[in-house]
């Protein structure tokens, strides 16, 4: 907290002397290194010009207000010591006002200095450095030796630079210079013509307001005396009839005021008149030109400009031109200064998603993937790649304009799907009146059937105490032997048959589907399980001889079982508690404490969030592989329609299935399909031709199925209600206890 507290006393001992300004002129707008320095950009520059504090103040603004993420690996992190920082830099700023700040200073003077409050440690704290305080030490190569902190040329504190590395505790950012080797260049530079061309139009404008709008002039006196010879004014006269002109005509109160000439007098104009000037293409040329060097569209600081159709398209460029470059700068010197001091494979990345602005850009682009899809030059997984999705089963095909079949697919060709959306569900509650004059929920096919059980009900049943229980179950559903586990409170446990395997094979769990799962480890997980092996090589402690063998597995990038998995999600969840504890951060007393070790072991953060999600995966495969069993033979689907009902259960569960009483599941979808039959051939003569013709009761079963989705997502019928058996147990519709 007190990095600036050695400074206090020396600050109070100096006597501060302004330096000679320098001002902005026109006939000299650029002078060399010395005479642009950093108060001239912040006073005349930004202070002084409007322009230059809109341009500076709307990329500041902007840039500083784009989220910062911190991924380990490919996972994003929420919590994490370096999230907390870059949120909270120091008790006096907030992650938006530093950065706000940072980018200001770079932009008016080229160069924003960063420090930390930790030479070589992760820090607590970051602070910034004015521009104008910092003098950086040469040495013979291009790595400075060192960054001085100078107060009225007096040297407060000096930072040493790496001769190797360049790594100090100072961080300097900088814009590129094409004439300096260790100072960047500002854009007030690159500006200064038409910034002192804008600053003196204004001068003049309120010095012209002053005289009365009266452009400059002179008073011409030509006396002759008796004989007719030139004379000449004294000089008391010449100071009379100046203070005579200036008491009835100088201030604003006397602006307009006729003049009275006698004599031999003559009044001479010298200047332009604010008409002849051009005064105010003059100003709007500047400020188009000010902008441009700061990479603002004209529109943005309310200059008339016909580049852009409409101010959105204006601040779509200022992202994609101007802001986005910059956090791409900043999010590299971010990870070469800061990520490197934590444990992991971090990085920093800005959520360039999250731009309200880009918004556009992203309905531009979607817009141009789905004409092409429509249109049969892209596949759906074309489409899917290019907005940045996950490819899908079945995806592959280009379809036809007319009615969207895959191409190449004969007779066998699956009915078409009706798209899940309210225009479909509409249709189908309409349907269901004409058809029976009733609401749905009055005619639905709803048998009443045993619920099965699922997956997880059998395990749990087929958990014993004893051996023999586990070897009489084994008789009960048909194989032989028994096999063990240990539960997380070290306790043995027994199930049927001799193996897990030969288990899930006897009560028809497929295996081979999770076989297709990628647990292997990935290149992080392996270096952090490296870290916690050297780590209890050094230090003679934390973790077991399992945490050892996990540690192992991990490093030779060994792919792990699917048990396995779930042991490493069921340690990390047990054993998060031990961050809480003292000497498991880096810098704290006793660090690396043995907890911090066995964390270390099995792969640290990195492996935690990769355990999470393959946890997941696995047991979605393992419930999905028992439903595949039952709802085959309960429902009699066709492979197509159950493909079908598949990819619509991803789907919705991607985007919705996170959200309480809103995640389905296929047994659901199944049901609902089966009704929709049902009800079809109840009287299918009273179905619309048109559904006939383009899949009959498929096309009808499709329809019913989209319009109880869009009654989970939504919440409510388009229609009459049914199918509230099916809905999930809270949903506020479901008719479940």
């Amino acid at each position: 907290m007190g990095l600036f507290d050695r400074f206090k006393k020396q600050t109070e001992q100096i006597q501060t002397k302004e330096a000679p300004r320098v001002l902005f002129n026109k006939i000299q707008a650029y002078q060399g290194n010395n005479n642009r320095k950093y108060k001239d950009y912040a006073k005349e520059g930004y202070q002084e010009n409007a322009i230059v504090y809109k341009c500076v103040s709307m990329i500041a603004n902007n840039a500083s207000a784009v989220k910062i993420k911190v991924f380990a690996g490919d996972n994003e992190l929420d919590s994490h010591p370096l999230i907390s920082l870059l949120e909270r830099p120091n008790p006096l700023q907030s992650g938006v006002e530093y950065f706000h700040s940072l980018i200001s200073y770079l932009l008016i003077s080229g160069n924003s200095y960063m420090i930390k409050d930790k030479e070589t440690t992760a820090p607590t704290e970051l602070y910034l450095l004015r521009p104008d305080r910092i003098h950086i030490k040469t040495g013979t190569s291009m790595i400075p030796e060192a960054y001085q902190y100078k107060l009225d040329n007096k040297v407060v504190n000096s930072y040493e630079v790496n001769p190797l590395t360049g790594y100090s505790q100072v961080k300097h950012i900088k814009l590129w210079n094409p004439l300096h080797d260790f100072l960047g260049l500002s854009p007030i530079v690159a500006s200064a013509y038409n910034i002192d061309q804008h600053n003196l139009a204004g001068l003049h404008n309120v010095g012209l307001l002053k005289n009365g709008c009266t452009p400059s002039a002179m008073l011409k006196f030509q006396p002759t005396d008796e004989t007719g010879a030139s004379a000449t004014l004294t000089d008391d006269q010449r100071a009379m009839l100046l203070q005579d002109l200036e008491t009835r005509f100088s201030s604003s109160t006397n602006a307009g005021r006729p003049m009275l000439l006698e004599g031999d007098f003559d009044y001479v104009q010298m200047g332009l008149n604010p008409k002849d000037m051009d005064f105010l293409e003059l100003m709007n040329m500047s400020a188009r030109e000010i902008a441009l060097c700061f990479g603002v569209p004209a529109q943005l600081v309310g200059i008339a400009d016909q580049t852009y159709a409409n101010v959105a398209e204006a601040r779509l460029s200022l992202y994609e031109e101007t802001i986005i470059p910059l956090l791409q700068r900043l999010e590299s010197d971010l990870n070469e200064y800061l990520a490197p001091l934590y444990d992991g494979d971090l990085s920093i990345k800005y959520d360039i998603d999250s731009i309200p602005a880009m918004a556009e850009k992203r309905k531009q682009i979607f817009a141009n993937v789905s004409q092409g899809v429509q249109q049969g030059i892209l596949t759906r997984n074309e489409a899917r790649e290019r907005l940045g999705l996950e490819p899908i089963d079945g995806g592959d095909s280009l379809l036809v304009p007319s009615n969207l079949f895959p191409l190449g697919e004969v007779d066998d060709t699956p009915p078409v799907q009706p798209d899940e959306d309210e225009d479909e569900a509409k249709f189908y509650e309409e349907q269901y009146k004409d058809l029976y004059g009733l609401d749905s929920e009055e005619k639905c096919y709803n048998p009443r059937k045993k619920k099965p059980k699922t997956t997880k009900e059998m395990l749990e049943e087929d958990i014993f105490t004893t051996e023999q229980e586990a070897l009489d179950r084994a008789k009960v559903i048909g194989c032989e032997g028994s096999h063990t586990h240990q539960t997380e409170d070290g306790k043995t446990v027994y199930m049927p048959c001799t193996s897990h395997e030969a288990y899930h094979d006897t009560i028809g769990v497929d295996e081979k589907a999770l076989s297709d799962l990628d647990l292997v480890p990935t290149d992080s997980m392996a270096r952090e399980a490296q870290k916690g092996l050297d780590m209890r090589k050094e230090f003679g402690r934390g973790g077991t001889q399992v945490g050892v063998a996990r540690a192992n597995q991990l490093v030779k990038k060994e792919r792990l079982s699917p048990d396995t998995v779930l042991r490493m999600y069921s340690f990390f969840s047990r054993h998060e508690v031990d961050k809480q504890a003292e000497g498991f951060n880096r810098g704290e007393k006793g660090f690396p404490s043995a907890g911090r070790i066995a964390w270390q072991l099995w792969g640290s953060d990195t492996a935690f969030s990769w355990a999470k999600r393959k946890r997941n995966q696995i047991m979605a495969e393992r419930e999905k592989s028992f439903d595949d069993m039952e709802i085959k033979g309960a429902y009699g689907l066709t492979d197509a329609v159950e493909k079908g009902l598949r990819e619509k259960v991803k789907e919705h569960n991607e985007k919705h299935g996170d959200k309480k009483g809103k995640r389905v599941n296929l047994r659901m979808l199944a049901s609902s399909f089966k009704r929709g039959i049902g009800a079809y051939r109840t009287n299918p003569q009273s179905v619309r031709p048109s559904v006939r013709a383009s899949g009959g009761e498929d096309r009808w079963a499709y329809a019913r199925v989209n319009a109880f989705l869009v009654a989970v997502r939504t919440g409510r019928f388009k229609g009459g209600k049914f199918d509230l058996d099916l809905l999930p147990k809270d949903h506020p519709l479901s008719s479940k206890d």
